[in-house]
């Protein structure tokens, strides 16, 4: 049964607030034992950023999210390194070690000259993928991709995109040829209100169905048209992605919503939309908990 906005504007159980999150009610649905939030940052001003930086909030840290996790129920997670930082991995690494190694791990941003050995101690710190923040400025481009990519490949790690439409479609030929496995942030930012016939869309889905490629389903809110509190353009192309590749997704909160200035979206809110959007429990648990353990390779559930 879907939401409505009543419904959303209801406060349920209530938690403990959590910062750059509105509102304090639990979820209405409950997350599976394992689910994993692949898709959050941490920001702390003793650490310096690059000079070009655009994103600058301020400080989320590794307690702030527990409190995140305590409202949703999530118990993994993964690190995304932000643009703030540029190649200076230090504090998601550092976040990791506080919030727990062995259910986290780390996306981190390299320079395209990155050593072998500087990818080793990486590995050994918990990172399993490089992130190609193309939609802000930063330190990698696209011809950056096309060196780091057979290194990345040879590690089994994936290259991870945030990348705006027109930039998809101009490289999807590269896209496509590269031997690692890829990762879209934010429903790979499909422009509406074209949606589910727009390029973007198609290309994605191209992608999906050869078999090495990911969506996150976050951050509804970066292409919207129709806004909170449904976000239901949004949403159908969330709902499109999951039934055509469940197996191919994978969820992030995009805590603490970096891009959201003004209003930062409801955490539970969105959970629940999510369940709606993806279909029902079953989708819901796949996408949560089985999927991550194959992408980021944490350790299966025990039965």
């Amino acid at each position: 049964m879907g939401l409505s906005a009543a419904a959303l504007s209801r406060g349920m159980a209530r938690a403990d607030e959590v910062r750059w999150s509105s509102g304090a009610e639990k979820p209405r649905f409950l997350a599976p034992p394992g689910a994993t939030d692949c898709h959050f940052h941490t920001y702390d001003k003793n650490y310096p950023v690059i000079k070009n930086a655009t994103l600058l909030p301020d400080d989320a840290l590794p307690d702030d999210y527990r409190a995140l996790q305590r409202r949703i129920g999530t118990s993994r997670g993964v690190i995304i390194q932000p643009s703030t930082y540029g190649t200076d991995n230090r504090l998601q690494i550092a976040s990791r070690k506080a919030l727990g190694t062995e259910n986290f791990r780390v996306v981190a941003v390299v320079a395209e000259d990155v050593s072998d050995a500087d990818l080793k101690q990486l590995g050994e710190q918990g990172v399993c993928g490089v992130r190609f923040n193309l939609a802000y400025p930063g330190v990698l481009t696209f011809v950056s991709l096309k060196i780091l990519a057979p290194k990345l490949a040879d590690l089994g790690w994936h290259c991870q995109f945030n990348i705006r439409p027109d930039q998809l479609e101009d490289n999807a030929a590269l896209l496509q040829s590269l031997p690692t496995k890829l990762v879209f942030d934010h429903l790979s930012q499909v422009p509406q209100p074209a949606g589910l016939d727009s390029r973007a869309y198609k290309i994605t889905r191209e992608l999906i169905d050869r078999g090495k490629t990911w969506v996150k389903l976050s951050g509804p809110y970066v292409t919207t048209k129709k806004g909170p509190p449904m976000f239901e353009d949004a949403g159908a192309v969330a709902a499109a992605y999951a039934k055509a590749a469940p197996e191919r997704m994978v969820w992030g909160s995009d805590w603490p919503h970096p891009s959201e200035k003004e209003h930062k979206p409801n955490d539970a809110q969105l959970f629940d939309l999510f369940h709606d959007w993806v279909g029902g429990d079953a989708v819901f648990k796949r996408i949560l908990v089985d999927n991550p353990v194959e992408l980021y390779g944490f350790a299966p559930l025990s039965k």
